[in-house]
């Protein structure tokens, strides 16, 4: 398979087919990240296409990153930071809790809302967390990135991100933790309010 940094020469020479080919690789995976981070597909696809908008920039400039991969999900986290910082993201409702799920067409219906639960949980989860441990997890759970590779995308030292992945973790174990247990004494108290009902009936 051609390299990236092969795609990238040949891009800069002008090549459309490069071009697309480099699109189609990333497009997909660069759009889930960033939909994750801002919760929100239509700015998230805005976002993409900036990204590959300033990548063609830095192309016509001879530029040729050398990471490309790491390259595309620093601009586009970079992207994301400036969102946050505008006066358009302040006026914007980002109470946005509710994410599109992509649905599987062979799975059951009860299997589908176990995912849509399962996935609800960790991502409000996240909400816990400093928005540098959220890119962290969501870097290395949800776009399978080794540890050196979110250091070069965050600009951080690896053991920085060593550490806030550590306590990130933790941090969401403890989170998920209470959330089970008020579940589970919840179901509880709702068996013992339907038992009670039952005797009472008798």
């Amino acid at each position: 398979m051609i390299s990236d940094e092969q795609l990238l020469e040949q891009m800069a020479d002008g090549d459309q087919a490069a071009f697309e080919a480099f699109v189609h690789r990333y497009h997909v995976a660069i759009h889930q990240y960033i939909e994750r981070l801002l919760k929100d597909s239509k700015k998230a696809e805005d976002v993409v296409q900036e990204t590959f908008i300033r990548l063609l920039k830095q192309l016509q400039n001879k530029q040729i990153p050398t990471y490309p991969k790491a390259w595309l999900y620093r601009v586009a986290s970079n992207i994301c930071k400036d969102y946050w910082r505008s006066a358009q993201y302040r006026s914007e409702d980002t109470a946005k809790d509710d994410m599109p799920v992509t649905v599987d067409q062979q799975a059951s219906v009860i299997e589908i809302y176990e995912r849509q639960e399962t996935r609800k949980e960790i991502l409000n989860s996240l909400k816990n967390l400093s928005e540098t441990q959220q890119q962290i997890v969501t870097l290395r759970f949800y776009q399978d990135m080794k540890l050196k590779e979110i250091a070069e995308i965050l600009d951080l030292p690896l053991g920085t991100v060593k550490s806030n992945l550590f306590h990130a973790l933790k941090k969401l174990k403890g989170v998920l933790s209470k959330e089970a247990e008020k579940e589970a004494e919840y179901n509880e108290g709702t068996t013992q309010s339907r038992s009670r009902a039952v005797s009472t009936r008798r």
